[in-house]
């Protein structure tokens, strides 16, 4: 893509992802379900975290766009780099995660991920912005340009690093609160939940691989 249209793209998608995030971060207090908004509020959920996760991926996106457009090559160069570490480490493993997991739970039990009760507080169309749409909006960004990714040693410590600390919070919400983020996690023994967090890491991880995979196949092998 020529660059005026890469920050064309960008930016829109910026602004999808902060209007998204902002709709789900002000739904009315007095409708959200109270055994669903408890200790942690909307921050003790993947999906939310995702969409700040990706606002901040196509804000940094678009100031490379902007600085490249403007000739400000050396500050460009940081920002890309900033840019292609994010996306490749967290902005892509994790959306797909969001979507793919969500949607396979939903199908499954949804009451397990996404209670009943939820559909008379979030609209259909937030709920597909949430969990279906960071899907292609993913895969687009791979499509659109190449993105450097780090070695692969480095790439899945900073992946496992980012989630051992969201299950470090889920585990805190748990015991200041003594309940569960999803209702999924009440189902499983110590040692079972332990070993679905291994899964769920290892899905994550190769969902990485699967990125940094397209990206090779479609513009070639380059790393930091």
């Amino acid at each position: 893509m020529e660059i005026s249209t890469l920050a064309t793209y960008h930016c829109l998608a910026f602004v999808w992802y902060f209007f998204v995030a902002y709709s789900i971060a002000h739904i009315k207090t007095e409708e959200r379900p109270s055994e669903v908004f408890l200790y942690g509020g909307q921050w003790k959920y993947l999906t939310v975290l995702n969409l700040v996760l990706q606002a901040v991926f196509y804000g940094v996106s678009f100031l490379a766009d902007v600085l490249r457009l403007i000739k400000k090559l050396r500050c460009a160069k940081c920002v890309i780099s900033s840019r292609d570490l994010l996306f490749s480490v967290l902005a892509f493993p994790v959306s797909t995660f969001v979507s793919v997991s969500f949607w396979t739970l939903y199908t499954y039990n949804r009451e397990l991920v996404y209670p009943k009760s939820l559909d008379g507080v979030i609209p259909l169309w937030l709920n597909h912005a949430m969990h279906t749409a960071v899907l292609p909006f993913a895969l687009l960004e791979i499509f659109a340009l190449p993105h450097r990714y780090p070695a692969k040693k480095k790439g899945l410590i900073l992946l496992g690093f980012v989630a051992f600390l969201y299950i470090s919070w889920v585990l805190w919400i748990y015991s200041v609160t003594g309940e569960w983020v999803y209702p999924l996690f009440a189902l499983f023994s110590p040692s079972g939940l332990a070993a679905f967090f291994a899964g769920s890491l290892a899905v994550v991880v190769s969902f990485y691989n699967f990125g940094e995979f397209l990206n090779r196949m479609i513009w070639g092998q380059f790393e930091f």
